[in-house]
Parts: structure tokens; C-alpha cells; sequence
């Protein structure tokens, strides 16, 4: 994190104001980090983001009326968006899917200890994705577990269309990805360098047209294992 843009300014979305409350306490109490705007719902959220153009929002899933699926789908057509943290409670698995797919950068579960809020804020305002392991394992399964059938061919589909334009290494590098490793994870799997794992990254990013390494998870775990085309 760069020291010299000042504190990563965040914006708070909760409909229950003890957990708004008990998170500002939280985030003000470090020198850089701050609280710049809370909101209950989703659209005084869009309000305030409007105004306040923060670096990173914290968005609760569930809420009455717009909820936070659907507000974070409108603040990441922003020009500028600001990168989305969900908070989530193990109910929430299809909700946070979608917002995962729609550019969100993460989740953190609403019982997360203080600490490792602070840790996934800094993350997520760095553009780096954040996936806790236990909440991933939930996430995964709701994008693997029943659906209709129809939803579901619609969706393998259209992700295995994308990977198929990925080369033999792009795709193991993605599959990688989405098992959670880290580029010098990845490169010792695949037995490249991490210069050259990078280079797979960016290659992912341009032609899958995705803006952070979850969205290349949800595409493969979409796609399922072994069931993709490759190219040359």
C-alpha cells in the first residue's frame, strides 16, 4: 500500500447499525485506514459512494431493498469503482457468487476477527483478491452444488467458451488459480518461473476480460474440471 496517498478511505453498507458501528470502531482505530460514510441500504450506498468516492467499500449481501448484489453491480459500472469487500454469513453462498462474478474483490464472513477484517480491507484496497478458506469451501459449492438445469448448462457453457481460447499453460495456470495458489505456488507446480507466471496472469486477464483472479476461479469452477478445449 502506497504510504504517501493517505489513508484508504472506506465507506460502510449494513443495515444493522451495532455492526455498522462495531466496524467503524474497528477501522478508525488504525492510522490508515477511515471511515469516510456509512449507509444502511442499497441505494443510500450509491448515494454516498457518489459523493464520497471512497477506495473501498464494505458491502453487507443481504439487505432490505436493493440488496448488495445488485448495488454492487451499480457501483462497479462507476468510472471509477471502488473496490467491493463483501460481508457475508454462511446463508448468503448465491448471493456472493454473483457478486464475486460481477467484480467484487472478496468476502470476509461477518465473525471475522478484527484483525483479519483490517488485513482484507488493505488487500482489497490494493487490488488484490480476498478469499477466506472457510467461506471459499461454501462459495465453491454453491457454484458446483444444484441449480436448475437450464441456469447451470447456460453458465458451464458460456465458461467453457472463454477457456477454450486459453493455450495448454494458460489454462493449467488458471485451474491454479482457482485451486487458490499464489504465483510462486504456481510456478513451482507448473514448473516455470514466477516471471512467467505473470505473464499467464496478464494473458487470463485479456482474453477471459476479467478484472481480478476470482473471476478466473468462478470461470473454471463454471467450466468444471477436464471439460475444456484447448487451444494452440
Amino acid at each position: 500500500m502506497d504510504s504517501e496517498r493517505g489513508p484508504v478511505r472506506v465507506v460502510i453498507v449494513d443495515d444493522e447499525q451495532l455492526v455498522r458501528m462495531a466496524l467503524r470502531l474497528v477501522i478508525d482505530g488504525e492510522p490508515d485506514l477511515t471511515v469516510v460514510a456509512e449507509a444502511a441500504d442499497g441505494d443510500a450506498a450509491i448515494a454516498v459512494v457518489d459523493e464520497q468516492r471512497p477506495d473501498v467499500v464494505l458491502m453487507d449481501v443481504r439487505m432490505p431493498g436493493r440488496d448488495g448484489l445488485n448495488t454492487t453491480r451499480e457501483l462497479l459500472t462507476r468510472p471509477v469503482p471502488p473496490r467491493v469487500l463483501m460481508l457475508t454469513t454462511f446463508d448468503s453462498d448465491d448471493l456472493v457468487l454473483g457478486a464475486l462474478r460481477a467484480g467484487a474483490l472478496g468476502f470476509v464472513l461477518k465473525d471475522t476477527q478484527p484483525p483479519q477484517i483490517l488485513d482484507a480491507v488493505r488487500t482489497v484496497a490494493d487490488g488484490n483478491p480476498v478469499l477466506s478458506p472457510a467461506a471459499t469451501a461454501r462459495v465453491i459449492a454453491a457454484a458446483t452444488g444444484p441449480q436448475s438445469s437450464h441456469a447451470r448448462n447456460s453458465s458451464c457453457e458460456a465458461a467453457r467458451k472463454q477457456l477454450s481460447t486459453l493455450t495448454q499453460r494458460e489454462l493449467e495456470t488458471a485451474r491454479a488459480v482457482a485451486d487458490g495458489l499464489g504465483n510462486p505456488e504456481i510456478a513451482q507446480r507448473l514448473h516455470i518461473s514466477v516471471a512467467t507466471v505473470k505473464a499467464h496472469i496478464g494473458s487470463l486477464f485479456a482474453k477471459l476480460a476479467v478484472e481480478n483472479r476470482v473471476q478466473i476461479a468462478v470461470l473454471v469452477r463454471d467450466a468444471g474440471e477436464g471439460t475444456v478445449r484447448r487451444s494452440v
